[in-house]
């Protein structure tokens, strides 16, 4: 008992990095076997790589979907066959579209999404900017935004010195 209570512990504290993909810890995708040791380091890069239809935030790797069990076995046959990367990606594509993929490429369909991340950045800078500029430029109140003006009427300082007077006339 205290031997399994020490192997336990002795995972809990291994390094994050010591279980990775190819650990023997994560037996489940180490059961394909493959005719070339370089189709096996390919077979993990590509499913990392192609999303889960069906779990929608996991890769085929992460995924215990059925859905998900038939596309790495379409993986490992059509590299078995001898089909590259992209074409591989690309059949996956035409048969889930590019949702399939977690990084897809940059056309004219994907266009926002790899400039949205820089487009909200540059509008939020020039906020800012504007916020700031405003803020130090002179004359401006602080409390409603209005220019203040710094020069009285002859009324209103005769009428502001009767003010400071009464002040000054009360105990």
């Amino acid at each position: 008992m205290i031997r399994v209570l020490s192997l336990a512990l002795l995972i809990c504290l291994l390094p994050s990095h010591a279980i990775d993909r190819h650990s023997i810890l994560l037996a489940s995708d180490e059961l394909v076997t493959f005719s070339q040791p370089a189709l096996r380091d390919r077979y993990h890069n590509l499913i990392y790589e192609l999303r889960c239809p069906k779990c929608q935030n996991q890769n085929l790797a992460d995924s215990n979907a059925p859905i998900s069990t038939d596309m790495k076995v379409q993986v490992h046959q059509m590299l078995e066959q001898g089909l590259s990367d992209r074409q591989i990606k690309d059949h996956f594509v035409a048969r889930y579209s590019e949702f399939v993929l977690y990084r897809p490429d940059v056309n004219p369909r994907t266009w926002l999404l790899w400039l949205a991340p820089g487009l909200l950045l540059l509008i939020g800078i020039a906020i800012i900017w504007r916020q700031f500029r405003s803020d130090r430029s002179p004359g401006r109140n602080a409390i409603n935004g209005d220019t203040a003006t710094t020069e009285l009427s002859a009324q209103q300082q005769q009428r502001l010195q009767q003010l400071l007077n009464r002040e000054s006339d009360q105990p």
